[in-house]
């Protein structure tokens, strides 16, 4: 047969084939044997057609997908790539086959799947990163400077609800045991059971790449080795998607748009029915504008009689490229050069790439589609009627550079500062290039430490908060006194990070209870799908360090209400350790009461980012969806992980079988010869 299927000790795929093609054929196929429903699931989101399998709570997200014009822009995209690069059109079609090969035999818990389309990986693609910019934020600036003031947008701003980010570093040869580069690092996401990454192995006669892919989309894209050549992004956190506020009306001849020019315009529009399972269908009505899909509101306003619609621009859907001419020559790359020249032609989500070959060479870039507009268009919603919020062109992206051979990204600002409006506070990346300057030389089997460091830097406001306090009861002082002394790491058995995360949970929703922040508690009644960028509490909670330390913060007497909180949580007794309130909570498409999530290290702004809510949740549903370690010396001394397993199959013995090494900071052999793997079927 033209292909082969092996697996290591882990159940991890290693495909092997006489052609680019087949192995791409193979690769659709073994996805769809491992990861079936997760394949399912991923189809109907990116169609926005979950709802008619999950029922009325995946409403919301459908109705969102469909009149952000998602699968549409899929098409687009992949009409334009069959034009400008047929190999690669080509090479998804063969991936879409084998995964309709692989799920002609699949059982699925809620009806046989439906057919892939040669779009569908960009519709994917599309689905996953479609709120990857946060670009919903803006709907809060918006809001906070309306209430607050402008100083509310900075005093603010930090990592927010729903994004994403990663830790990322590069070590060159100088800085090394052997004299080669080493890359490791950790995307921080939604964790997700099966797991957005899926460890695999690509061999073909052009080339042999491991890393991790995104199920439902050829190739490796964001992690992988080549054997002379490795890669890595993090999130640049750049702002590349705009929001507009329309003006629209309804004619005999349906819905037009208030232009810049001021001429009405017609927008298109038609009506799309959504079917929900055990409910009636629901309608919705789509519209564009010349900006793009109006994703909320309409002619009539939001459903609680706000007049307002907004539209999205997106480069996709400007554009009708989604950089996936990227994939092939990162499977084919030798060099750095080759690296560099794929990302080229990357257009979302917008990343910052570190990449290092076995000569010596070294990347460090921005690679991605950031339009050139107005500054107010990267911070709130701008009028679509005003002129001087059009795009004009396309930023060149920067590179960066290594600071004694080391270069350290964890989304702070960076080469791509200037394309961004929030990013995270500098505590990961301060932290990692710290231990690095520990030591002057490192090897690959070092970095599993790193990844699971728990230091907390953006506690310090608040214990110097509790520092100033005096006059409190003796059990409150006691708590003082125990978190004056703590050696603030989020350790899952100390019972001093719970107490700290206890005061801090209070302090939080002291903050959002206060009268200064009333107008913030009830946002518009915009789309359920964008609200968690509203939330006040998940808002103040993130931003607390920030709160903290601001010179004033609108009459808030910061003083008692950290006095208040600190009493609050002295008088409701012993806590037990973090790990006890804080557990791993992914998302399943399906619940599974059988999983108790096991308790988490780690906290927001530790190099161990599993994220919690403060004020609302101690659950962490944020953390390292992989863990990766690439050696450029001797590539099968690179290691990886992910939190569960390389099968989604429940039952199977390599479903979850990870999670004892992901929990604990081990992580899995990489393994490239063949004659070491166990070989399962010719495709």
């Amino acid at each position: 047969m033209s292909a082969e299927i092996y697996r290591d000790a882990w159940g991890i795929p290693h495909l092997r084939a006489d052609s680019v093609r087949e192995l791409a054929r193979a690769q659709g196929l073994v996805t769809a044997r491992d990861r079936a429903w997760q394949l399912e699931v991923e189809r109907h989101r990116a169609r926005g057609t979950s709802a008619a399998v999950l029922g009325v709570d995946a409403l919301p997200w459908d109705r969102f997908i469909r009149r952000a014009r998602l699968d549409d822009t899929a098409r687009r995209c992949f009409a334009d790539l069959s034009v400008k690069d047929p190999e690669t059109a080509d090479w998804v079609r063969a991936y879409v086959d084998g995964v309709n090969e692989g799920l002609a035999d699949a059982e699925l818990p809620l009806g046989a799947p439906g057919r892939w389309e040669p779009w569908t990986p960009l519709a994917v693609w599309l689905a996953t990163h479609i709120l990857f910019a946060g670009f919903p934020a803006k709907l809060w600036r918006t809001e906070a400077a309306k209430h607050l003031g402008e100083d509310a947008v900075g005093l603010f701003a930090t990592d927010g609800p729903g994004t994403s980010g990663s830790n990322g570093w590069l070590v060159s040869g100088e800085r090394t045991v052997t004299g080669r580069a080493v890359i490791a690092g950790d995307p921080h996401r939604f964790i997700e059971d099966p797991g957005v990454y899926q460890q695999i192995h690509l061999s073909c006669p052009e080339f042999d790449v491991i890393g991790l892919a995104v199920p439902g989309v050829p190739g490796i894209a964001h992690f992988g080795h080549t054997g002379t050549v490795a890669w890595a992004i993090t999130n640049a956190m750049a702002d590349y998607q705009d929001l507009y506020s329309e003006k629209l009306r309804r004619t005999g001849a349906g819905v037009e748009a208030l232009d810049p020019d001021g001429s009405w315009r017609r927008a298109s529009r038609h009506t799309e029915t959504i079917e929900v399972a055990g409910e009636e269908p629901v309608e919705v009505e789509v519209i564009e504008t010349a900006r793009g899909p109006v994703i909320a509101g309409g002619p009539e306003g939001l459903d609680d009689g706000t007049p307002l619609a907004l539209s999205l621009r997106t480069p996709p859907r400007v554009t009708s490229d989604l950089g996936f001419s990227t994939l092939l020559p990162l499977l084919r790359a030798r060099r750095v050069a080759d690296v560099d020249r794929a990302f080229d032609q990357w257009a979302e989500p917008v990343n910052v790439v570190q990449a290092a070959d076995t000569e010596g060479g070294l990347l460090h870039r921005v690679a991605g589609r950031v339009p050139v507009r107005s500054t107010a268009n990267r911070t709130r919603v701008v009028p679509a009627w005003e002129a001087g919020h059009e795009w004009t062109g396309w930023h060149v992206m920067p590179y960066g550079e290594l600071s004694d051979g080391v270069a350290v990204m964890a989304n702070q600002r960076g080469p791509a500062a200037p394309f961004g409006v929030e990013f995270a506070p500098p505590h990961r990346a301060d932290r990692i290039a710290a231990l690095l300057a520990e030591k002057e030389k490192w090897k690959a089997a070092d970095m599993p430490a790193i990844h699971m460091d728990t230091h907390l830097a953006s506690a310090g406001p608040l214990l110097d908060h509790l520092a100033a306090l005096t006059d409190l009861s003796p059990e409150a002082a006691e708590l003082r006194a125990t978190l004056l002394a703590w050696n603030r790491r989020m350790d899952a058995d100390s019972s001093a990070a719970a107490l700290f995360a206890a005061v801090r949970g209070a302090v939080v929703r002291r903050l959002a209870a206060h009268p200064a922040f009333a107008a913030l508690t009830t946002p518009p009644a915009y789309p359920e799908v964008l609200l968690p960028w509203l939330g006040l509490t998940p808002r103040i909670g993130y931003a607390l360090e920030h709160l903290l330390r601001a010179g004033q913060l609108y009459g808030v007497d910061r003083s008692a209400e950290v006095r208040a909180a600190v009493e609050e949580v002295a008088l409701a007794g012993p806590v037990k350790t973090w790990g006890e309130s804080h557990r791993l909570f992914p998302w399943r498409a399906l619940p599974d009461p059988a999983f108790d999530g096991p308790g988490l290290s780690g906290d927001h702004d530790c190099v161990l980012c599993t994220s919690a809510v403060p004020g609302l949740t101690d659950l962490a549903a944020r953390g390292p969806a992989a863990r990766y370690v690439w050696d450029l010396a001797r590539r099968e001394d690179s290691r990886w992980v992910v939190p569960f397993g390389a099968s989604g199959v429940p039952g199977s013995p390599h479903h979850r079988d990870q999670l004892p090494l992901w929990l604990g900071g081990d992580l899995v052999p990489v393994v490239t010869d063949f004659e070491q793997l166990s070989k399962e079927s010719d495709v």
